[in-house]
């Protein structure tokens, strides 16, 4: 799972170049809006976010307006996907609680797959570790949790082109830093307060699980170094704002959340065991268990004819007396 995750936060990495680099600022001067797809693009969103911010700046006074702009919108978007977020960490943190009770079971199939000499006994292994899965009422597939960062997507995609192409917003500055340049001062910021966020994230796993979450963990770092980096400073106050944002959510989850949970689902087990499909016992003679209908018909098919005919007998008296 944390290595499917991995590929699909990966992912998203060149399909946001695509988006940014097609309107890649070269040059302090502002380019001219673009054509084809991303100019549809920013017509209807990075235009609209342009206007916006033009609307805010004002508020706040030429000196830091827009950038003043680019948090407060940063912070809208921050609170109105919050609780979406909330749920799917909540999901993702259960999904892994009731995985730390299954591992027992799930470790002694994935032992024997590895002794698996035929696709036929790979398939009834899975069939057994689906029924693990199933009948202890969770999935395979846990939430992956990728789904904001697919809804930030144009957000941030944006108002990169809103910064980049409005020469009021690429020229002015921000407590000195100016907007349309990128910024090594917003990028180490930025990055620091990711690398905060995600050493929370790692406190709130068993010390068995944090060194396999320690690359999970560094993804978001990396990320914002790389876009902060490489963009303008407008995106970068984005990533900014928007990762104080994310320590906060981390912290409720990481101290406020996730022991609810382990609480909820230790008094769970306590009135409802896990149903056991494997254990150390089930491969003692080397053969995969049947599926539950074959075992269940076996057993009647092996009985021998002589008990089922004196049975037929007597029943057939008891009803003629």
């Amino acid at each position: 799972m944390h290595k499917l995750k991995r590929w699909l936060v990966l992912g998203a990495i060149p399909l946001l170049t695509v988006v940014l680099t097609a309107c890649k600022r070269t040059t302090t001067t502002t380019l001219k809006p673009p054509t084809g797809f991303f100019g549809i693009f920013y017509k209807w969103v990075g235009l609209p976010l342009q206007h916006l911010m033009d609307w805010i700046a004002p508020w706040f006074g030429k000196a830091s307006g827009y950038g003043i702009a680019i948090i407060l919108i940063t912070l809208a978007v921050r609170l109105i996907l919050l609780p979406a977020m909330l749920r799917q960490q909540k999901n993702m943190t259960i999904s892994q609680e009731k995985m730390k009770v299954l591992k027992p079971q799930l470790d002694i199939i994935q032992a024997q797959m590895k002794k698996a000499s035929s696709q036929e006994e790979t398939l009834r292994l899975n069939q057994l570790m689906q029924d693990v899965y199933k009948k202890n009422g969770t999935s395979m597939l846990p939430s992956m949790g990728c789904l904001t960062l697919l809804i930030q997507l144009p957000i941030f995609s944006g108002l990169y082109q809103a910064v980049a192409y409005s020469p009021e917003i690429s020229t002015s500055k921000f407590f000195g830093i100016a907007l349309g340049q990128n910024s090594m001062v917003i990028t180490i910021v930025a990055t620091l307060i990711y690398l905060v966020q995600s050493w929370i994230m790692v406190q709130g796993v068993d010390a068995s699980q944090r060194k396999a979450m320690q690359t999970t963990a560094l993804m978001s770092p990396i990320m914002t170094f790389f876009f902060c980096m490489f963009y303008n400073a407008g995106l970068g106050l984005y990533f900014l704002a928007g990762g104080i944002m994310i320590v906060i959510q981390q912290v409720i989850v990481t101290y406020v959340m996730t022991p609810r949970i382990r609480k909820q689902i230790d008094e769970e087990i306590k009135g409802k065991p896990p149903v056991i499909v494997v254990d150390e016992h089930t491969f003692d003679q080397g053969v995969i268990a049947q599926p539950a209908t074959a075992t269940a018909s076996r057993p009647s098919a092996a009985r021998p004819t002589t008990p089922h005919s004196g049975h037929g007998r007597n029943a057939g008296k008891q009803r003629h007396h």
